[in-house]
């Protein structure tokens, strides 16, 4: 099971759940297209509203709109620069398409517009006046980026929110959801035009902002954070920072602006013509006599990850953006995406620019499009106390707040946030944090989010203890046979400081018992499945494992993971005992020592022989020492794991081990180090890789099971950290280096490809190379002390020393098949000659996405 599609579908799926029976309201829907009624031409960013109300749409590039409202109206305005206004006749409450709209010509046209005769004028930026002023524009960003600057300073109030839309109004009606009538008729028609939201969660923060340009600094100063409690359901830090992660701070002036985890390429990127078209419909003159031209501008291709909507910019020598409004197109390649709209208001400096002063994002994600109803989310950043080149406190730059302080801050009294907010609540937001409250204390919704955390993240709460995972309970390999587990932890509710976890497992096949314990002690009184961790841990765990097989982000028990190809029975049995001190900090940087004490047994046709005859264990005893650091990381956890959210920095990790002959039964001493750098590299358009380099090297004599095993995959399913053509045990090496590429195009290619731009599939391709070699000490042939390579019963072999050509694997795949299925074929490129291996192959993986 991927736990990565448990997280990522938790804001979707979990709520789903618990309002699966939800009706919504019955809604005024209409439709049509506008279009020239003279050259029969679609007219892109008409204005489609309904007069008296502030709710309206602009039409796409194909001239296309859909507008709804719950409220009984009876009129539509059609309204478009240079053309004239049209009011058509609706019926109320039904959905109903309008047809083709033609709009009539104003006898007066622009003076700017130069009419040429002739055939259709295609668009071009050749000559465009419009692509010349967004040219001069991208000229300008830098004189108009804040860093431009000696010093800035600003206050900085974040504000996210979540809430359902279009809730039935005769929903508490219901005899099932009176009990819930707080929550649901709690309810703002007033945020999102056309949109009645019921919102569940909220989360602040108010925040101090401080840069320096030379030498070059920032720095942030928390005042105060408050959030949503959502019980023991979901973890309310690390929900908020993957919300946090998809409703990311825009900033226009950015070549690439991430949002829900794409990259949309800014309006006024540095290649934006080449993506974008752009048209002048409007100018404008604003209260200080300040003139400004409203560009419009669309997707060349509508299924790109592009915005479409406007900008205003200054015609003075600046050329600065004043407001902003983006949106997106209905055939963009976002999963789950119905809508979504960003403002952005800005405030003149002194010295004539502009700093934005609020910036809101909207968004709504549905999982089917006959629903009237959804998630929608809003973050809203709002900007006071702005100082431009004033010379900052002394402690601006070196004041660093400490784990206590940030916790502190979290317990800010509701008086502070009514003197401090810059942006006020709605009413129906100022209730949220009772209202959650209560509901999270209520009996009925604790037994309903219990049976969601059983489905979702397979655990089952007792309170103090929790049993799981779910999907470990059944098992089979060729060793064991049919394998039955049982485990579960201890939980919050029982200690903050104090945690137990164990499992006992038993083979029908071998006949023996398996099992696992541990006790972990939290330092800092915190959770330790959040960050920053701080705890020390004993464990004991008698198991099996296969050789090379290296599991990320999933139990080794999964019964998914049973389906294996070719011959997959080198087994050990393994009994490690083990010690563990992790340490993190604020700014990421973290260590782990890690002693450990463990005695493998080989198992099924795995045997370990040297020149005196079989040997029946090895047995080591080490110390690793680790060290990682990860720019601005985040993390999502799940019952099992914390799943790092991707950003652009790159993360450094090193860990060096020792081993300490006749210690508690050691065999051997030798010393290993490893190190690796991993880092998304984004690429605008072209999507985004996740890349990583890594290298070891052992420095002294040991037998090929303490040599590096190389992580092999013999399932059908797509391993991204391993080589899923190699079979285990495979290879090894004492000293190597490997890169690894997984490069998501994001439908770049596809979207130019009708029946793939109408089926949303996207491309992927990778690639995976290891060089390294075995030195003349560790090679078996040669040092007839040390364990020999196995091999088959027929004599062929089975290990191999990595030589000098590179093993090197590579695929081509598809990704986002029916939302959620990623298909490769992978081919090897080296070693093709070792038996039992496949030159390529299949592999399936699933995994939720926008």
């Amino acid at each position: 099971m991927n736990f990565r599609l448990l997280l990522k579908t938790l804001f979707v799926a979990a709520l789903s759940l618990l309002y699966s029976t939800f009706l919504f309201a019955q809604a005024t829907v209409v439709s049509g297209k506008v279009i020239d009624a003279t050259d029969k031409e679609t007219l892109p960013f008409v204005t489609v509203s309904f007069p008296g109300t502030t709710i309206g749409v602009t039409t796409d590039n194909d001239g296309k709109f859909t507008l709804s409202t719950s409220r009984q109206l009876q009129q539509v305005k059609i309204s478009f620069i240079g053309y004239k206004d049209m009011l058509l006749n609706i019926q109320p409450g039904k959905t109903q398409s309008l047809g083709t709209i033609s709009l009539q010509r104003s006898a007066q046209e622009l003076t700017e517009v130069e009419i040429k005769s002739g055939a259709k004028v295609r668009y071009r930026n050749r000559e465009n006046p419009a692509v010349e002023l967004i040219r001069r524009v991208i000229a300008n960003k830098a004189k108009n980026s804040p860093e431009r600057y000696n010093y800035v300073e600003y206050l900085e109030y974040d504000r996210l929110q979540f809430a359902l839309s279009n809730l039935s109004t005769t929903l508490t009606d219901k005899k099932a959801f009176r009990k819930y009538a707080f929550l649901l008729d709690n309810r703002d028609s007033i945020t999102v035009p056309g949109k009645t939201l019921t919102p569940f969660y909220l989360d602040e923060k108010l925040s101090q902002y401080y840069y320096r340009r030379n030498p070059e600094a920032e720095n942030t100063i928390i005042k105060g954070t408050k959030k949503t409690d959502l019980g023991a359901f979901i973890d309310a830090d690390g929900f908020g920072d993957y919300l946090k992660n998809m409703y990311a701070k825009v900033d226009i002036y950015e070549n690439n602006i991430f949002l829900v985890t794409k990259n949309f390429l800014s309006p006024i990127s540095d290649n934006s013509p080449n993506y974008y078209k752009f048209f002048i419909t409007d100018t404008i003159v604003t209260a200080d006599s300040s003139k400004l031209v409203e560009l419009s501008f669309t997707p060349r291709n509508t299924a790109d990850i592009l915005f479409e909507g406007k900008i205003y910019v200054t015609i003075d020598s600046n050329y600065a953006v004043q407001r902003v409004k983006l949106g997106v197109n209905n055939h963009i390649n976002v999963n789950y995406l119905e809508w979504m709209n960003i403002s952005q208001d800005f405030e003149k400096n002194a010295d004539g620019r502009y700093h934005v002063i609020k910036s809101t994002t909207q968004a709504e994600f549905k999982t089917g499009k006959k629903r009237n109803g959804g998630l929608v989310g809003i973050r809203t950043f709002s900007y006071g106390n702005y100082r431009i080149n004033q010379l900052p406190p002394d402690t601006a730059f070196t004041k660093k707040q400490s784990e206590d302080e940030i916790d502190e801050l979290k317990k800010r009294p509701d008086a502070f946030w009514e003197n401090n907010r810059l942006d006020k609540l709605t009413g129906a937001e100022s209730k949220v944090y009772s209202n959650i409250d209560s509901l999270t204390h209520m009996k009925s919704f604790q037994r309903l989010a219990d049976i969601a955390t059983l489905l979702l993240a397979g655990y089952k709460s007792f309170g103090p203890f929790e049993m799981g995972p779910a999907n470990t309970f059944y098992s089979f390999n060729p060793v064991e046979g049919l394998k039955l587990r049982l485990g579960g932890r201890t939980t919050t509710d029982l200690s903050k400081r104090y945690y137990f976890e164990t499992y006992l497992a038993y083979g029908f096949k071998d006949e023996k018992w398996k099992y696992f314990l541990s006790g972990t002690y939290s330092l800092n009184n915190k959770s330790i499945y959040k960050f920053p961790q701080h705890y020390v841990r004993f464990s004991f765990n008698r198991d099996t494992k296969v050789p090379g097989a290296q599991l990320q982000f999933v139990q080794r028990d999964n019964i998914l993971l049973s389906f294996t190809r070719g011959t997959n029975d080198k087994y050990l049995y393994n009994d490690l005992y083990k010690f563990d001190y992790v340490r993190e900090f604020q700014n990421h940087l973290s260590y782990n020592f890690t002693f450990r004490n463990l005695k493998q047994t080989p198992a099924g046709s795995l045997y370990y022989q040297n020149n005196t005859g079989r040997i029946q264990d090895l047995t080591t005893t080490d110390a690793t020492f680790a060290f990682r650091y990860a720019p601005n990381e985040k993390f999502y956890p799940t019952k099992l794991y914390r799943i790092p959210i991707p950003n652009k920095y790159p993360i450094f990790s090193v860990d060096y081990t020792v081993g300490i002959n006749k210690l508690f039964g050691g065999q051997y001493n030798y010393h290993n180090l490893h190190a690796r750098i991993d880092k998304r590299v984004y690429l605008s358009q072209l999507g985004w890789a996740d890349t990583f380099i890594e290298g070891g090297r052992m420095f002294s004599t040991v037998p090929y099971p303490l040599l590096n095993i190389f992580r092999a995959n013999q399932s059908f399913n797509y391993d991204l950290y391993s080589y899923n053509l190699m079979n285990f045990l495979e290879f090894v090496s004492d000293k190597y280096v490997s890169i690894n590429i997984d490069q998501h195009f994001q439908g770049f290619f596809f979207n130019k490809i009708p029946l793939l731009k109408k089926l949303q599939w996207r491309e992927v391709a990778s690639f995976k190379a290891i060089k390294g070699g075995l030195s003349d000490t560790n090679n078996p042939a040669l040092n007839k002390s040390l364990f020999q390579f196995p091999v088959t019963a027929t004599g062929a072999p089975i290990t191999y020393g990595l030589g000098n050509e590179p093993y090197m694997e590579g695929s081509v795949g598809v990704e986002n098949i029916f939302k959620l299925l990623r298909v490769d074929f992978v081919r090897r490129f080296s070693y093709l000659d070792h038996p039992e291996v496949s030159p390529y192959g299949f592999r399936a993986r699933v995994k939720f996405e926008f």
